[in-house]
């Protein structure tokens, strides 16, 4: 036998770095802690996936919609790069129903979901030395992507006494001349936050002020139950250009679907002379399509949709809302809460001090998940030591068993001081 030399081969330590930020891998991790002689369902008060419940099957009209597509035979073909145009022609005409202008189909790039969407977007604006400001708290896929696409990452701050707004100081300070974008959440994931239209507008300014384009992920857009409704980034894009990030996932409750987009709002054409249209479409190119049977429903789902669907979401996401904000209020080891006003999430503190035998959220979230049967995220995946992430979209009765046993949980180990 030859003897051979050393093995080239070696992993991209790139992607061992991103997988720090992975939610999945996180809740996986609490997972394997669950008590298996435990007869109780394990409450998943973890994800974002209402689907699994049956209080928030999607419509009708949009499973009709898939079936008429594919049982047609006539998109069993690639899709066009971008996206079949009636499905851009679609998204084009729903958004612009909430913007002071009108979104051509050429405006809209159709993507396999929302994080394809965020992978493009990123893979577009990677240069050299090139960075780009997160939130903190935010949703790690961006910071694990952009990692990937070697993109620095620097953070701002959401001011939770401010209702999570935006540290604008704080982000002013920390861009410079090589900063190329923002990203905000709204509705907010993990806070459950909506920003004011006012707010938006500041951050529009601050965007136009250091001469970056703003990502606005509005996946959770119009599943709103507070006080503030849903404002679109895209409404300011007059100020400064934004790239809309969205999907069917959430507001249809149907996650697996995989069917997304990329819209620009820029009615002074910037993307287009600073070549990032240019660099969307490369970036599109490289990626794998959104199902074309998907791409086909898309007009009726969006056009047929009726009121009455997106009413009972509404009105049962309140619900779990103010049930879930209640409760955890009475006890004493959690802190910091916002009545949330939106998405399916928000943010808790754990006030260390007083618990017992626990030392910080992961073990919480560990012991929980032993204890209980229930399943929070833990709030370091988020660059938020000792706070959790509570979600609240799930069945309104499994809701309040997993509340229950929250309590008598931290009934149980509470400091004796």
């Amino acid at each position: 036998m030859e003897t051979r030399k050393e093995w080239k081969l070696k992993g991209n330590s790139d992607i061992k770095t991103a997988s720090s930020f992975s939610i999945a891998r996180v809740i996986a991790d609490v997972k394997t802690n669950i008590n298996l002689s435990d007869e109780r369902p394990v409450i998943p008060l973890s994800i974002g996936d209402p689907s699994i419940f049956p209080c928030f099957r999607t419509p009708q009209v949009a499973q009709d919609a898939v079936v008429d597509a594919l049982t047609s035979a006539k998109f069993n073909g690639c899709a066009p790069k971008g996206g079949l145009v009636q499905a851009r022609r679609s998204v084009a005409e729903y958004l612009s129903c909430n913007l002071p202008y009108k979104l051509s189909p050429d405006d809209v790039y159709v993507t396999s979901g929302a994080k394809q969407a965020i992978e493009i977007v990123l893979t577009a604006l990677r240069r050299p030395d090139a960075n780009i400001l997160l939130p903190k708290p935010g949703y790690p896929a961006y910071e694990a992507l952009s990692v990937i696409n070697r993109l620095q990452v620097r953070h701002f701050d959401l001011l939770q006494e401010k209702d999570w707004e935006v540290d604008l100081n704080g982000l002013e300070a920390v861009a410079d001349d090589n900063t190329v974008a923002m990203v905000i959440i709204n509705p907010g994931n993990p806070c459950g936050n909506v920003f004011t239209q006012d707010h938006l507008k500041k951050i529009a300014e601050t965007a136009r002020r250091l001469g970056i384009l703003v990502i606005a992920d509005e996946a959770y857009g119009h599943l709103t139950f507070g006080s503030n409704p849903f404002v679109p980034m895209g409404v300011f894009g007059n100020i400064a250009p934004v790239l809309t990030l969205g999907s069917i996932s959430k507001r249809w409750m149907v996650p697996g679907w995989r069917v997304g987009w990329i819209a620009r709002s820029d009615p002074h054409g910037i993307f287009e002379e600073q070549g990032i249209v240019e660099c969307i479409k490369r970036s599109l190119n490289a990626n794998s399509d959104a199902a074309t049977f998907m791409q086909a429903a898309l007009p009726q789902i969006l056009e047929k949709t009726t009121d009455d669907f997106y009413v009972k979401t509404i009105n049962i996401l309140k619900k779990d809302a103010d049930m879930c904000y209640e409760r955890l209020k009475e006890i004493p080891c959690f802190t910091c809460l916002k009545r949330p006003q939106g998405s399916l999430f928000f943010m808790v503190k754990l006030d260390m001090s007083r618990l017992q035998g626990i030392n910080d959220d992961m073990e919480f979230c560990s012991k929980l998940a032993k204890e209980e049967s229930v399943i929070l995220l833990p709030g370091f995946v988020l660059r938020m030591e000792n706070w959790v992430r509570v979600t609240f979209g799930i069945e309104p009765s499994a809701l309040e068993d997993g509340l229950a046993r929250i309590k008598a949980f931290c009934l149980r180990h509470a400091s004796k001081c």
